[in-house]
């Protein structure tokens, strides 16, 4: 037997199902013995293929060697290329195929997880293969190449994916940029230091998405260490701040009643019914205490799939309870209370606020004619990316490539109001097994995971699974109206619309709007009159312009003819009531040439500014905007900029005067 082969070794692993061990630790015969291998399909590729590692398989070879090829390296020769080879491999199918499941990249919960694992991935490119570029967008399609058959969803969804990981790789390395130039300027002025402080380390990581090993990385190629006790406090006090920022302290529930089934859900046919409190918790977050209630039965429809918790009541004839929201939780129907009745045990009746739901109703049936009208008009790769249904306002995102032209808003808007005129009726058909559900034509929620039954909505043409409330015909709906529609990520678009009586008050409103502009401009065509003052102001512009830029020259020299001559270096400096915009032309005029200092303030409706140039031959010894900060404490703000100009703002006014003279001093006692 050669012990050498990988496959004889996976048999040796092999990990035999025999006993349950319990808590005295005493092993007990299962009742279905079985083999576990522990073998996934790459390592089952790696025992076949005679393989010592699973990147070195069939599987990730052909995406490591196209990475390889682009980088211009070649796998196999270096250590540390080989691990960011195989690291920007195998997580690039992490991130495409999370992706396809619907799970964008986000700051927080799972798509929080997607963009670590993507910018870890793009950190390696960029420090081991030197990609400075966008780089993992463009594999996709060789990844697809290579999966896309045996998973169709990636190849459906690649146009998506490449979008979404390019706008993440631009972003990341626009702050890779950032993060590093400042790690520089850091360094520069360590003097002499050989640990990096463990805050600064920290700020790389909180600011700028800096992994603390590459600033431990970047620290070693300068022969630095970190600071990792610092930085391991600056984590621990962030995660204390979050903690405390999002601590729910719950109460043990106090059960009254056994609960064999789940809360029986009576909503989609009855505004009230009888129930009995099951049990209650006492919970307290961000210091205010409510109850969680659970009933036998309920007409409230707990918050889900986009849908907003009913609200409504609770009362037993002699006392009320409000309900403010439902939630779902560990299969829990959940009713948030500010209070408990005083008697948990009597009868009670649950009645939702009916007006309330009857608009969440007709929005969450307005987003499905939506998300018709939109596949009609853009094309059948819309996706539902997610949504917001809520009595007062709808929000519908979806995969898109481009801005949604007015033209095409207006295109969906109309099918979506023509569809309501039509009154259709609604069908509803539950326990529907989901093959069948697929056949009729039912769209579902990608990346979202249904059972072996599911509930179909039909309105026309339109046939959605979903889980919500609907109104029973889409003329309940009334009006629909798009009030926005802008990008939320890359490759997924955001419409928000509003219905009925909150759409008729939009209209009015803008009916209102160009009253109000017609008689401001006096005018029976408002496009022509608009027009006229554009062309107005564009004109007075122009001459305000000549005249500042006039003021600008007439006041930088009269700072150059009252310069003060210290060793050579020529320091201006005045406070004056000019805006911040004129203070920047002045400091802009004035730094060309060598040896020029300016400093400039002034108060301009009410608001301090600062601007301070230096010329290009003085920025060794000193720069504009350490002057700027330190005299922008004076007048409680701060700013920033390049080392030739920098200007900035703040809340003190009469601290105007003290600033100049700060920043001026502090520049003569460096430059002398």
């Amino acid at each position: 037997m050669n012990k050498d082969n990988p496959l004889v070794i996976e048999i040796w692993n092999l990990v035999f199902m025999q006993f349950n061990r319990v808590a005295s630790g005493e092993l007990h015969p299962l009742a279905a013995k079985h083999v576990d291998t522990g073998m996934g399909f790459e390592r089952l590729c790696m025992a076949v293929q005679n393989k010592k590692s699973n990147y070195d398989t069939d599987v990730f070879q052909p995406i490591i060697q196209k990475i390889a090829q682009n980088a211009g390296v070649k796998y196999g020769e270096k250590h540390d290329v080989d691990v960011a080879l195989r690291v920007v491999a195998d997580h690039l199918r992490a991130v495409t195929f999370a992706i396809a499941d619907g799970q964008l990249p986000s700051n927080t919960g799972a798509g929080y997880v997607i963009r670590r694992i993507l910018r870890r991935a793009i950190r390696y490119g960029f420090t081991f293969l030197n990609f400075k570029e966008p780089f993992m967008n463009t594999l996709v399609a060789d990844l697809v190449a290579q999966m896309g058959h045996q998973f169709p969803e990636i190849k459906a969804q690649q146009q998506l994916i490449e979008n979404v990981i390019r706008e993440e790789e631009n972003s990341f390395l626009k702050t890779l940029d950032s993060g590093i130039l400042k790690f520089e300027n850091y360094v520069k002025k360590m003097a002499g230091k050989t640990v990096i402080d463990g805050d600064f380390a920290f700020e790389l990581f909180d600011t700028y998405g800096f992994p603390i090993d590459l600033t431990c990385l970047m620290a070693s190629e300068k022969n630095l260490t970190v600071d990792m006790d610092g930085f391991a406090e600056g984590l621990r006090q962030q995660k204390e701040r979050s903690r405390a920022a999002t601590s729910i302290s719950a109460g043990d529930w106090v059960e009254l009643l056994p609960q064999e089934n789940p809360t029986e859900f009576v909503g989609y046919k009855e505004a009230e019914c009888a129930c009995k409190i099951v049990k209650y918790r006492q919970v307290t977050a961000k210091n205010k205490t409510y109850f969680q209630i659970v009933l036998d039965k309920t007409p409230f429809y707990a918050e889900s799939g986009g849908q907003v918790g009913d609200t409504g009541v609770l009362t037993n004839g002699t006392e009320t309870v409000d309900i403010y929201n439902t939630t779902k939780e560990n299969n829990l129907v959940i009713h948030h209370a500010s209070k408990i009745p005083a008697d948990v045990t009597a009868d009670f009746t649950a009645h939702i606020d009916e007006v309330k739901r009857q608009k969440t109703a007709n929005n969450h049936s307005a987003t499905h004619l939506l998300d018709h009208a939109l596949r009609a008009v853009l094309g059948t790769h819309v996706e539902q990316k997610g949504s917001m249904v809520a009595s007062d306002r709808l929000r519908f995102d979806f995969s898109h490539f481009a801005k949604v032209t007015d033209e095409e808003l207006r295109k969906a808007e109309r099918m979506v109001n023509a569809m309501i005129r039509q009154n259709l009726p609604l069908q509803e058909f539950v326990d529907v097994p989901i093959e069948e559900a697929r056949e009729r034509g039912a769209i579902a929620l990608f990346g979202e995971k249904y059972g072996k039954t599911v509930r179909v909505i039909q309105f026309g043409d339109a046939v959605e699974l979903c889980g919500g409330t609907h109104t029973s015909a889409t003329g309940n709906i009334g009006l629909f109206k798009i009030v926005s529609e802008g990008a939320v990520a890359a490759g997924v678009r955001r419409i928000e619309a509003v219905t009925g009586e909150a759409a008729e008050q939009l209209v009015y409103a803008d009916q209102d709007t160009l009253a109000q502009l017609k008689a401001m401009t006096n005018a029976t065509n408002l496009i022509q009159s608009v027009q006229k003052l554009q062309d107005d102001c564009q004109v007075l512009r122009k001459k305000m312009e000549d005249i500042d830029r006039q003021m600008a020259l007439e006041f930088g020299k009269s700072l150059m003819e009252n310069a003060e001559d210290v060793n050579g270096v020529l320091f201006m400096s005045k406070v004056t009531d000019y805006s911040a915009d004129m203070l920047r032309q002045v400091a802009l005029q004035l730094r060309e040439g060598d040896n020029h200092v300016v400093v400039l303030g002034s108060v301009n409706e009410g608001k301090p500014n600062l601007a301070v140039a230096i010329s290009t031959n003085l920025t060794d010894r000193v720069d504009a905007p350490t002057l700027v900060r330190a005299a922008g404490k004076l007048i409680q703000g701060g700013g920033g900029g390049h080392p030739t100009l920098a200007m900035a703002g703040g809340k003190n006014p009469d601290g105007v005067a003290a600033a100049v003279a700060e920043a001026l001093q502090q520049a003569k006692a460096k430059l002398q």
